[in-house]
């Protein structure tokens, strides 16, 4: 068997979910169904975050998949809770996709940082729609005051698979810095993702 001489990395996808859904064996026509799933869902990323509920119509719920996910982000949580979140930047961005890309509508998050930067807490404090979330700092700055949060990493998603940010992103990124500043607390990032993408506004000289 090839996952047992070679490791999952050397599985297709179609593979690695018909393994994981106990459908067949790599190689095996049960793979089909793999296929199937992944083809209705749009691809391996989509069939993930859709938690296991995409399917061929026919097929029950999956909830391995989903179950796959939330370990994803659990590992991914433990990884910048552990260590300075600046010291693993992809780990960041991985994260903050987990969680926010696929959303439908607009989620404004916040990365809650200790000292060391490493991570107390994400939290998603506002929800839109598919094109805006109306955002208020003064929550902001009070739920970082609650955690004990010496920074933070703001953090939004756009529906519309584009990762640019807008003149609106880059107003509120600097009102709520100037916000946190007053209880001396910083602003390390804003980090847009979408399906498949992620910037950071850093990165981009606009934090």
């Amino acid at each position: 068997m090839r996952l047992s001489r070679l490791g999952p990395t050397a599985l297709t996808d179609s593979e690695l979910v018909a393994v994981l859904l106990k459908t067949g064996t790599p190689g095996h026509p049960a793979t089909q169904l793999a296929d199937a799933l992944i083809n209705r869902a749009g691809g391996i990323a989509q069939l993930l975050a859709g938690d296991g509920r995409a399917g061929t119509g026919e097929q029950p719920p999956r909830p391995e998949l989903g179950v796959v996910l939330e370990l994803a982000k659990r590992a991914t949580s433990q990884q910048l809770q552990e260590r300075d979140v600046f010291s693993s930047p992809d780990a960041v961005k991985n994260f903050l996709q987990l969680h926010l890309a696929r959303q439908p509508y607009e989620v404004f998050a916040v990365l809650f940082l200790d000292a060391q930067n490493r991570l107390i807490s994400m939290e998603e404090m506002f929800r839109g729609t598919l094109t805006q979330t109306s955002v208020y700092p003064r929550e902001v700055v009070a739920r970082s005051l609650q955690l004990h949060a010496a920074a933070v990493v703001l953090a939004h998603n756009h529906p519309s698979g584009t990762v640019q940010p807008s003149r609106a992103d880059e107003a509120l990124t600097q009102t709520i810095k100037a916000a946190l500043a007053l209880v001396d607390i910083r602003v390390l990032d804003h980090v847009i993702v979408a399906p498949g993408a992620a910037l950071s506004m850093a990165e981009k000289g606009l934090v």
